[in-house]
């Protein structure tokens, strides 16, 4: 992508998700993100709107004016994208690509974290570990996150989330919250999941396509695997195959969202055709709730 052509686009998400992160998450941001308060830090002058539960009674009295405890998380959080580059995120039939979905997604995210002053860092990985932005915080840093989501080419084309999360967990020591962004079309990763969800508090997206769950009666087709490159021939006229179809798609959702309801991950599934917008604004109420 020439430069020129790529700042326009940098500007264009910018803008488009900028507007968005407020509208999101309409200044209740931090509330929605679990374990935060924790951590004491210092203390420092009383300010107008502080929460009085926050006094430090001992060192207000001691100074004849009000002092309040910090704590850590409420001067800094840390969030991070898990994100999935793998080759099946190249797929969409209907509005767009769930690659170009998963960028708008982290732009959002990102410049949410930007407007509440956190730290932002990706990971980008396929069944390796392709990219690792460390943790920084700014707009600058932003737009280079949202640079990396545009044009970024993985070498590699599988998904492995179990070696993604065990790298996350080696590599993220702090408590932090991550979005792990994926279409899920993987296995072996509840173990993993588990323990990243001890350490950190994890947010699930799941992203996916109209024709994944459900094949239309278009007659023969030549159906693609994008990370292994095998394909098959089916006839989608035929009835049978269709609900086979259909039912797989529907068992492996509903175990993927029984390992996120057991483990204790929220998670929101968003569709390529769909807006974005309201999954994750319910999302975050519930996670506010």
């Amino acid at each position: 992508m020439e430069s020129s052509e790529l700042i326009k686009k940098v500007r264009k998400i910018e803008i488009k998700s900028r507007g968005l992160s407020t509208q999101i998450f309409s200044g209740e941001y931090h509330s929605k993100f679990k374990g935060r308060g924790m951590a004491f830090s210092e203390v420092r002058e009383y300010q107008p709107g502080d929460d009085i539960r926050t006094i430090d009674w001992n060192v207000t009295a001691r100074f004849s004016h009000p002092f309040v405890k910090v704590f850590e998380e409420e001067r800094e959080m840390t969030v991070m994208l898990l994100v999935d580059v793998s080759a099946s995120e190249k797929f969409g039939t209907k509005k767009q690509l769930k690659q170009d979905l998963l960028t708008e997604l982290c732009a959002v995210l990102a410049f949410s974290a930007m407007q509440n002053n956190d730290k932002i860092g990706v990971i980008f990985f396929s069944d390796k570990i392709e990219k690792f932005v460390p943790p920084q915080k700014g707009r600058t840093h932003v737009l280079r996150i949202i640079r990396e989501l545009i044009e970024f080419k993985p070498t590699n084309k599988g998904t492995d989330i179990a070696y993604a999360l065990r790298y996350f967990n080696n590599m993220i020591k702090k408590r932090c919250t991550a979005f792990l962004i994926s279409d899920f079309i993987d296995q072996g990763f509840e173990d993993a999941l588990k323990i990243a969800c001890r350490k950190h508090d994890l947010v699930a997206i799941r992203l996916y396509d109209e024709r994944e769950m459900e094949l239309p009666k278009v007659g023969l087709i030549n159906i693609m695997d994008s990370e292994t490159g095998k394909t098959v021939w089916v006839d989608s006229n035929n009835e049978e195959f269709r609900k086979y179809f259909m039912s797989e798609a529907r068992k492996r959702e509903e175990n993927l969202l029984t390992s996120f309801r057991k483990n204790g991950v929220d998670h929101t599934s968003i569709a390529t055709h769909q807006n974005y917008v309201k999954p994750l604004i319910d999302l975050f109420k519930r996670r506010g709730g």
